[in-house]
C-alpha cells in the first residue's frame, strides 16, 4: 500500500475514534480542513512536520500514523463446524 494512503487510513480511524470531523482535527493541528481531507484521501504528501502537529492534536506518537494498516481479523463463520 502506498503510504500516502495508509498515513491518511490511519489518520482518519484515530480521528474517527475519537468522534471528531476534519473540521474538528483541522482547529486542533492548526491546519485547514481541505489540506485534512487531502490527507485522508492519499493525495497529500505532509511532511514530518505536519505529521507531528496532527500526532499532537490526536495524542498520539508520529510513529502511529505510519502503522502498517491491519485488515479486522474476520468473524468465524457461525455455519462452520455445523452439521446440517
Amino acid at each position: 500500500m502506498d503510504i500516502r494512503r495508509q498515513v491518511g487510513l490511519n489518520l482518519q480511524k484515530l480521528r474517527r475514534e475519537r468522534e471528531w470531523s476534519q473540521e474538528d482535527l483541522a482547529f486542533e493541528s492548526g491546519l485547514h480542513r481541505t489540506y485534512i481531507s487531502g490527507i485522508e484521501r492519499g493525495t497529500r504528501n505532509p511532511t514530518v512536520t505536519i505529521l507531528a502537529k496532527l500526532a499532537g492534536a490526536l495524542g498520539v506518537a508520529p510513529a502511529v500514523l505510519l502503522d502498517p494498516v491491519r485488515k479486522p481479523k474476520r468473524a468465524a463463520n457461525p455455519r462452520q463446524g455445523r452439521s446440517a
